[in-house]
């Protein structure tokens, strides 16, 4: 769909107005039918499927501890890695590898973890799925500039400070480091020209809210939530979705004594999997669509403003890889960290019976009850923990993980081979997990609703707002229950910081079969309506609900709400 197209759809679709039922005026069904996103054809042969292994991101080891906390460090830095066999490609990376090294954490045990700035571009570190205080949630203004940067004001953020925040009006003359200049803005002229942003020309207004550090950065996450699959990832405003495609984005697990209790698979036959589609250049670098290929100004072009797709399958950062499973159960972290692709994941052949994936978990962590699926649908940001048995399968037999909404090359996902060789399994997946908290709906002091779409003058938009930094579309109290009703025009994977959330309707009706549980990131289909209970606890201050297709994310798709 080319943009005047979009534009006109998406017109007709916000003037039918409906939050509950939503009909869809013909020309808007234009909409309803197009999944997001479009694909970018890489530039170089593609290699065979299944010739790689799998690798597992390294666990990270703390550089110290004490009494109360775990303190690690992770250098952002480029790095040449062979992602394609034969090909090199230059990747923003935590630590030198995509994925980053995994974070494990103790539920109740604090983690602080000092990032240092060796890229050529400032960054932000949001932990995704952390019940996290503000000034450590990776706010997309709490700019970290990289190591050498001059021109601005830095105290108490210079190299070796440990700060988390620094002068608020600092920036305007900051560098982006090897010999890169930054506005100051961090993206933010790009999304004034999709709806007038103030202080985009670094007179006051939104460049008031700047607070940048140089070189280091202390985040500090006190841990206090259930075992859960977590992840970290970049959240720079207006270039979010490049830096997660160049390879910011790591594992982050919580374990509790809780899970460590069920008899579920792990150690080596527990896997996390990050799924992550990807385009090549001709000369192995990441391609992506970006409006400024020097990355000054945000956005991509207009062919891919609901998404860029890629056409080589990642899983942990290896394309289209292969694993040998014993005849055993496996706990498969899976999480989908695409800008913008959905998948639909399946096993072929499936085993006699079908019920192959058994999900045990979600974004917020375990199930009350294991559910059975044939297959999964995953949105961008999502998590699902799966327990699947392979000694259902005969011994040799190749298993492929599928993904039913790809295409050609992007419907093969990995291969699991199934081992002939002789194993002991004590595992098992119980048949109550856990007992969950219910929040209640006459609990909610509110009912607030929040509008996904575009906007024919502002690019993407909640309640037909681009956003601006400081502007807060809601002020829940501290403690308070509400109920938010979120609606779409096409589909928009809504996310929530600070607090995971549970899923009360879908459209109406009962939520819908991936929506146990406690959720941070919520799928939503064209013209749907979803609500959802969320409780506001333990910290104050400013967070962000935005939409996790990343391009949508960069051309103004969030908003501030504080709470108080």
């Amino acid at each position: 769909m080319n943009r005047r197209r979009f534009l006109g759809a998406g017109a007709a679709l916000l003037g039918a107005g409906a939050v509950g039922g939503l009909a869809l005026p013909a020309t808007a069904r234009l909409l309803a039918e197009a999944r997001p996103g479009r694909l970018l054809s890489s530039e170089v042969p593609l290699p065979e499927a299944f010739q790689v292994p799998l690798p597992v991101p390294a666990v990270l080891a703390p550089v110290r501890s004490d009494a109360t906390a775990d303190h690690y460090e992770i250098t952002q830095r480029l790095a040449r890695l062979e992602i394609l066999p034969g090909l090199r490609t230059e990747a923003w990376t935590y630590g030198g590898s995509f994925p980053g090294p995994t974070l494990v954490a103790r539920s109740g045990r604090a983690m602080v973890v000092r990032h240092r700035n060796e890229l050529p571009v400032p960054s932000v570190v949001h932990l995704h799925g952390g019940h996290t205080p503000a000034d450590s949630d990776g706010y997309p203004v709490d700019l970290l500039l990289p190591v050498g940067s001059s021109g601005a004001a830095t105290s108490p953020g210079s190299p070796g400070s440990s700060g988390s925040s620094g002068d608020r009006a600092a920036g305007a003359a900051a560098g982006h480091g090897s010999g890169h200049s930054m506005s100051g803005m961090a993206g933010m002229a790009g999304m004034a020209g999709m709806g007038g942003m103030p202080g985009a020309d670094g007179t006051g207004g939104a460049a008031d809210l700047l607070r940048t550090v140089t070189g280091e950065r202390t985040y500090t996450y006190p841990c206090q939530q259930r075992a859960a699959t977590l992840w970290y990832h970049d959240h720079r405003m207006g270039f979010t979705g490049p830096g997660v495609w160049r390879g910011l984005a790591g594992f982050h697990l919580v374990r509790d004594d809780e899970e460590d209790a069920l008899p579920l698979p792990r150690g080596e036959r527990e896997l996390p999997l990050m799924l992550a589609d990807r385009s090549f250049a001709a000369d192995g670098s990441f391609a992506y669509p970006a409006v400024d290929a020097a990355l000054a100004v945000p956005g991509v072009t207009d062919d891919y403003m609901n998404g860029v797709l890629g056409d080589v399958v990642l899983v942990n950062g290896a394309p289209w890889p292969r694993v040998e499973v014993d005849r055993a159960r496996y706990r498969l972290r899976v999480l989908n960290a695409s800008n913008a692709r959905l998948y639909r994941l399946e096993l072929d052949p499936q085993p006699s019976g079908g019920d192959a994936l058994v999900q045990i978990g979600g974004d917020g962590g375990l199930l009350e009850e294991p559910i059975a699926h044939d297959a999964v649908e995953i949105a961008p940001a999502e998590r699902f923990d799966l327990v699947v048995d392979f000694s259902r399968y005969p011994a040799g037999t190749a298993v492929r993980l599928m993904n039913r909404f790809g295409s050609g090359r992007t419907e093969e996902v990995m291969l699991f081979e199934v081992s002939s060789r002789p194993v002991s399994d004590d595992s098992a997946v119980p048949g109550r997990l856990c007992t969950l908290e219910r929040l209640d709906p006459a609990a909610a002091v509110t009912t607030r609703v929040f509008g996904f779409r575009r906007s024919r003058n502002a690019g993407w938009t909640i309640n037909n707002q681009p956003y601006e930094p400081g502007r807060a579309i809601a002020r829940p109290a501290l403690g308070s229950t509400e109920l938010w009703r979120f609606f779409s025009d096409v589909h928009h994977p809504v996310h929530l910081h600070l607090d995971a959330f549970q899923v009360l309707s879908r459209n109406g009706h009962e939520p819908g079969r991936y929506d146990a549980g406690w959720k941070d990131t919520v799928d939503l289909r064209p013209a749907e309506a979803v609500e959802v209970l969320v409780r506001f606890t333990d910290y104050p201050g400013t967070y962000m609900v935005h939409c996790h297709n990343l391009e949508h994310e960069d051309m103004a798709m969030m908003a501030d709400f504080v709470v108080e």
